[in-house]
């Protein structure tokens, strides 16, 4: 079984929309339909600053990952952040989520991204993977709704 990891296309939103609907349900999050309409069409325009890959085993999609590439003011060079991580709960430990990261990483490498960054909860169980990255750091994030 080996995960492959590439950039999202058209034909994928069958195997997406399950595993985003697992992703926001994961995070007890209901968004109104317009939001992942727009998500879906954001993730598909190569003018937009958010993007996806899929891991796939076997041609079937099976995780995501969302992201944002931005500028920063401590860098000249983009920063990524991977706003959204998922993996089918029936494959996970397989290695997708860690695919999706390492495929990350390298795309950053070649692209000449400064940092990959992402947040999580505190009692997040992928919080294992996400530890053989790097440590967690000290910041505390701070969200004012608008």
């Amino acid at each position: 079984m080996t995960v492959i990891v590439r950039a999202l296309r058209k034909g994928d939103y069958a195997g997406w929309r399950p595993l985003w609907d697992g992703y926001t349900a994961f995070y007890a999050c209901e968004l109104d339909e317009s939001v992942t309409a727009l998500t879906w069409e954001r993730a598909l325009n190569s003018h937009s600053s958010l993007f996806c890959r899929v891991a796939e085993i076997d041609g079937k999609v099976i995780g995501f990952a969302m992201c944002v590439l931005h500028e920063g003011t401590w860098t000249t060079a983009p920063v990524c952040y991977l706003e959204d991580l998922f993996v089918d709960e029936n494959v996970r430990g397989k290695g997708a989520g860690k695919a999706l990261i390492e495929a990350l990483q390298a795309e950053g490498k070649r692209e000449g991204w400064s940092t990959l960054y992402w947040v999580t909860r505190q009692n997040n169980p992928a919080r294992k993977l996400y530890d053989m990255f790097s440590e967690a750091d000290d910041f505390v994030r701070y969200r004012v709704s608008l």
